[in-house]
């Protein structure tokens, strides 16, 4: 029987799932907050100075807590404040540019009697672009609201192919805060385009365009046409307690994959709880996700719902450790009300629930050392066994994953050169489950790494700006991967159930179908006003199998275009 990544799961839902919602929100809604927020967008640039920062200065207690993304704009500008108010001497001309644009996007967080000094000298009929990075820029009694366009246009091609490869993207992005008592955002884009070749296999395979949900094809083949539109709302429920609600995409880890949870596949419904207070960051998500589905005709898509502990506590001023907690499962006539408790060990009610639903567990790390580096990593626990790994006999419910990583910022002592080493391993049949509804995935893409499971991959960045509007960065990723063949699982699907081995011993790394692939990349970027990037980039990737039946695929991308007010869109998979 052929298996593919599209299986279908009949169940019916709880009527009262959104009741729920707003009960929840209702609930924790108070009758007086705090300052409100927004997060930081996915690819926001500010992210960059924020992790030298905080290498650089190894013990902030701001800072420090950056494993769960997207990070909220209120602590990490004080964060930034902090830093300036101890190294603000020290940066470098590009770093003082970049601060310079990290406050003018940030500009609700810049004190009232700062701003002038952000304002544009001709802004448009005295209303529009008042400050360089935004196109209206509202700043009254009780009411904040910031807007900006959206817009990607790149053109490519790839030798051996015949199409014409693009991305034309067009929308806006708008947040805004209410008498500092509720926080909003919204972005939304309208989006066609044209893959490389091996992109266009993968929407196939998959039936799912990389980070995003539903598409419809578009023009000649390979052509896709998605909106892509997230939101939330944000507000405080004591001093140290933000939630937020909405749906988008979260990240947990310091590196540059995660084994965790992942902002590669499409965005989904979340509520998210989020406490900081003396030396830890506690994160709860509670989130609705879509079965595997194949995504034809109009109608109701199954759903299946994700609980997500994580724990940040720091050590000492430089160490950093997490701990990490994930149930996936799926009811037909019910939601299991007990994974809504923010602090229980979900693997003990997972088992009072009868052991049917697929639970992780993991720890990671994060350390800042000598103010020039930052060591990280990560280890994902879904099942295991000691006797059996002590036997080192392959069983296949021996999963795990692990990462572990180093930053180098200001390498060799050139400023704006950051290098970054990172390798990722997992093991056979990990993130899989024994029914198709409760693997660790959602609408047809895995949630933590982009290539399931059954693989070792190495990943080498270097990023150097060498002037305040200039960057270029060079990405090189390798790795092995043993693939399911036709007549058999050998773990790497991770939406097949693992019910489909036909043995249960002699599962390693690299089992099955072992396919080699290596993939570089150049980019070269040019700010040509806030936020508005002209760029050129360069691809190479090779795919080789080296077991029967041995094949051999190599794509080389050139790529022209123009981005502002949004992230790079990159398939480094």
């Amino acid at each position: 029987m052929k298996k593919t990544y599209c299986m279908q799961y009949k169940q019916t839902y709880p009527k009262h799932l959104k009741a729920l919602l707003r009960g929840l929100f209702l609930f924790f809604l108070p009758i007086s907050a705090f300052t409100q927020t927004t997060f930081l967008p996915q690819g926001d640039k500010g992210n960059i100075l924020l992790e030298r920062m905080e290498i650089k200065a190894g013990k902030d207690s701001v800072l420090n807590f950056s494993k769960t993304k997207p990070l909220l704009r209120k602590y990490n500008m004080k964060g930034v404040a902090d830093y300036m108010d101890q190294y603000g001497s020290t940066l470098s001309k590009v770093d003082q540019y970049n601060l310079r644009s990290y406050y003018m996007n940030n500009i609700e967080w810049v004190p009232a009697g700062e701003r002038d000094q952000y304002k544009s000298k001709k802004p448009i009929f005295k209303t529009f672009y008042t400050t360089p990075a935004n196109l209206l820029d509202i700043h009254v009694k009780d009411f904040d609201l910031i807007v900006n366009p959206v817009f990607q246009y790149i053109v490519s091609k790839e030798k051996d192919n015949d199409q014409r490869l693009f991305l034309n993207t067009r929308g806006l992005t708008l947040r805004g805060r209410i008498a500092n008592k509720i926080s909003f955002y919204t972005y939304l884009t309208d989006n066609q385009e044209r893959d490389p070749s091996y992109v266009q296999q993968w929407i196939h395979d998959r039936t799912a365009v990389p980070g995003e949900g539903f598409y419809k094809t578009f023009k000649a083949a390979g052509g896709v046409d998605y909106f892509d539109a997230r939101g939330y709302i944000n507000f405080n429920v004591t001093k140290y307690i933000d939630v937020t609600f909405g749906y988008d995409k979260n990240f947990i880890g310091s590196g540059y994959r995660s084994l965790f949870l992942s902002d590669f596949g499409n965005s989904n419904l979340f509520l998210k709880l989020n406490t900081r207070i003396w030396k830890i960051n506690y994160q709860n998500l509670f989130m609705e996700l879509a079965n595997a589905d194949p995504a034809t005709g109009d109608r109701l898509v199954g759903k299946k719902y994700a609980a997500i502990h994580h724990l940040d506590a720091a050590v000492t001023k430089w160490l950093n450790i997490g701990l990490f907690e994930a149930v996936i499962f799926g009811r037909k006539d019910h939601f299991e009300f007990g994974y809504l408790n923010p602090i229980i060990f979900y693997r003990s009610a997972e088992q009072q629930n009868g052991s049917f639903d697929n639970s992780l567990a993991g720890l990671d790390f994060k350390a800042n050392i000598k103010k020039r580096f930052q060591v990280y990593g990560q280890l994902m626990l879904d099942e295991f066994l000691l006797s059996e790994v002590k036997k080192n006999r392959g069983w296949w419910a021996n999963k795990w994953g692990i990462q572990v990583g180093a930053k180098y910022i200001d390498a060799f002592g050139i400023k704006n050169l950051d290098l970054q080493v990172e390798h990722n391993r997992v093991r056979p049949f990990t993130y899989s489950h024994g029914d198709s509804v409760a693997n660790y995935t959602h609408y047809n893409q895995p949630m933590a790494h982009p290539l399931g499971a059954n693989f070792a991959e190495g990943i080498f960045l270097a990023r150097y700006q060498p002037l305040p509007k200039w960057m270029i960065q060079v990405k090189a990723i390798r790795y092995e991967q043993g693939r399911d063949s036709s007549s058999a699982s050998f773990g790497s699907n991770i939406f097949l159930p693992y019910t489909y081995r036909s043995t249960d011993f002699g599962y390693n790394i690299g089992s099955g179908w072992k396919t080699d692939v290596s993939y570089i990349s150049l980019l070269l970027s040019y700010e040509f006003r806030q936020n508005l990037f002209v760029e050129f980039s360069a691809v190479g990737r090779k795919e080789e199998t080296k077991t029967a039946p041995i094949t051999s695929k190599k794509s080389t991308i050139l790529s022209l275009g123009i981005r502002w007010n949004m992230h790079r869109r990159e398939f480094d998979f």
